[in-house]
């Protein structure tokens, strides 16, 4: 199973780059089957760009979960505060094995009436490869 998480186009960069490792959540999806993150770039990207494995998730108060991660963060602490402002918890999914892909991929070429989500959604298809126009299926 995998996830479609919307990340902005700034912070998709610095995973590409290597800086960034990790990925923050304020909430995390509730399915623990989840293996792979679909790398939705938001506008004015707007397509698929890549996608990784998560090595593991990280749940933490927000200044324990900074002090594990903030040498792979790709973000300011001032960023990382305002982000998990008033929350009790953060998370955050370890990088690895991450793809990017040769052409990013428009979202309608392959999940029908594509809509960005908010935070994350769950996508069918573990193991298809978007790249050679292959459907995908939301759940």
């Amino acid at each position: 199973m995998r996830v479609l998480l919307s990340i902005k186009p700034e912070h998709v960069a610095n995973i590409i780059a290597g800086r960034k490792i990790f990925e923050f959540r304020r909430r995390l999806f509730a399915r623990r089957d989840i293996k792979t993150v679909l790398i939705y770039a938001t506008m004015p990207v707007g397509r698929f760009v890549g996608e990784f494995d998560i090595e593991t998730i990280l749940e933490e108060d927000p200044e324990a979960l900074w002090s594990k991660t903030k040498f792979g963060s790709g973000i300011s602490k001032d960023f990382y505060d305002s982000y998990f402002a008033g929350r009790t918890t953060a998370y955050a999914l370890k990088i690895c094995n991450l793809r990017i892909f040769h052409e990013p991929v428009r979202p309608l070429d392959v999940i029908d009436d594509f809509t960005p989500p908010q935070s994350y959604m769950y996508v069918a298809g573990q193991g298809v490869d978007i790249r050679r126009g292959a459907q995908l299926s939301l759940l």
